[in-house]
């Protein structure tokens, strides 16, 4: 027999305490969505409110030849204007990511029980969390999504306690692309003017996370959303798309404090991985670089999964526009701010577009 929910409670308490997430809801066969789902109107996602992408993806095997400074060019323009773009030759061979779309479905698929052994609180690591929505017990509407969020410290770690339908292919996954965030990174803080040892770098990008995210069918895809109007805190964020689409970024406009900037809808293309630039690199470069806004629809007839790795500076570093980048501008638009402090605010208030930006914009 269905749960009623007739109370936000007995609600909260299947989806969130019980760990059934909105995968349990959607498996009901409900034929719409429970009023916590419902977005205001203004946060609900049009597709004809926005139009396709259709910047070229980068190809990232030019990097080490003879169009160096081109594919750099490519990177730079990507960065300080949508702050997405997508690479090919990546060097994360095709058939893992396969295996990595694959993996989630099967570990989304497991019944709820086994899945909620890694629900905060009593997951065997508190390196890896199971959770649905942003943060559900602050949220006036729940964001159609749920996830497995794991936290590298060691191969060991990570072949002990992430999920076994996941572990192995999650953990290949974050360390190629690893390669590439940091050539990224490299190109990025190159083009600053600015040169950074291998200590700083790798305080920069220190730590790693691998995300499995899974967004189920949904009856009313257009009165919810699978993830609502943020920017990544990270450094920078690779994710793998599925082939459904969904993905939408916004155009940023200067002076657009009424949010009225263009929405670009992301399409999937073979092969290919999506970058975007978090908020730590937007403070690097004292806004040169722009962290992306972004949101993601609901769908209504297949069930769709994504795989984000985020890259992070370490939780004890101190980020701050560098120094070079302000004696050029002439002033600091950030103020220099602990990342753990950052994180706490981050995860701490609902996605509100790049107002986790505000914590250290200097007014």
């Amino acid at each position: 027999m269905a749960p009623s929910f007739n109370s936000s409670n007995s609600l909260y308490d299947f989806v969130v305490r019980e760990g059934n997430g909105v995968k349990g809801v959607a498996d009901l066969g409900l034929s719409e969505v429970p009023e916590r789902y419902i977005q205001p109107p203004q946060e609900r996602i049009k597709k004809h409110d926005s139009r396709p992408c259709d910047a070229p993806p980068i190809d990232l095997s030019k990097l080490n030849g003879a169009e160096h400074e081109k594919v750099v060019d490519e990177i730079v323009r990507a960065a300080e204007t949508l702050g997405f773009f997508q690479v090919v030759n990546h060097g994360v061979p095709l058939q893992l990511l396969e295996s990595l779309k694959d993996a989630a479905h099967t570990f989304f698929n497991l019944p709820a029980e086994k899945k909620a052994v890694y629900r905060a609180g009593v997951s065997p690591s508190p390196m890896i969390k199971l959770g649905t929505s942003f943060v559900p017990e602050k949220e006036k509407a729940w964001e159609w999504k749920d996830y497995i969020s794991m936290v590298y410290s060691s191969d060991e770690d990570a072949l002990q306690y992430w999920p076994n339908q996941c572990k192995e292919v999650a953990l290949e996954y974050l360390k190629l692309s690893s390669k590439m965030v940091r050539d990224i990174v490299e190109a990025l803080i190159g083009k600053l003017g600015v040169e950074l040892d291998d200590s700083k770098m790798e305080a920069l990008l220190g730590m790693k996370m691998v995300n499995m995210n899974y967004y189920p069918a949904c009856p009313n895809p257009e009165l919810t959303v699978g993830v609502g109007r943020h920017s990544d805190m990270g450094t920078i964020t690779v994710l793998l798309q599925d082939g459904i689409g969904g993905l939408y970024v916004k155009v940023e406009e200067e002076n657009d404090d009424a949010g009225k900037g263009e929405w670009l809808e992301i399409p999937p293309i073979p092969g290919a991985l999506v970058i975007n630039i978090g908020d730590t690199l937007q403070i690097l470069s004292n806004g040169k670089y722009k962290s992306a806004e972004h949101r993601v629809r609901a769908t209504s007839n297949h069930s769709r999964v994504s795989v984000p790795v985020f890259t992070l500076p370490i939780a004890t570093e101190r980020i701050g526009p560098l120094p070079e980048v302000v004696k050029k501008d002439g002033l600091a638009r950030y103020r220099e701010v602990v990342l753990q402090d950052y994180m706490n605010n981050f995860f701490g208030n609902v996605h509100a577009g790049k107002k986790s930006l505000d914590f250290a914009r200097i007014n």
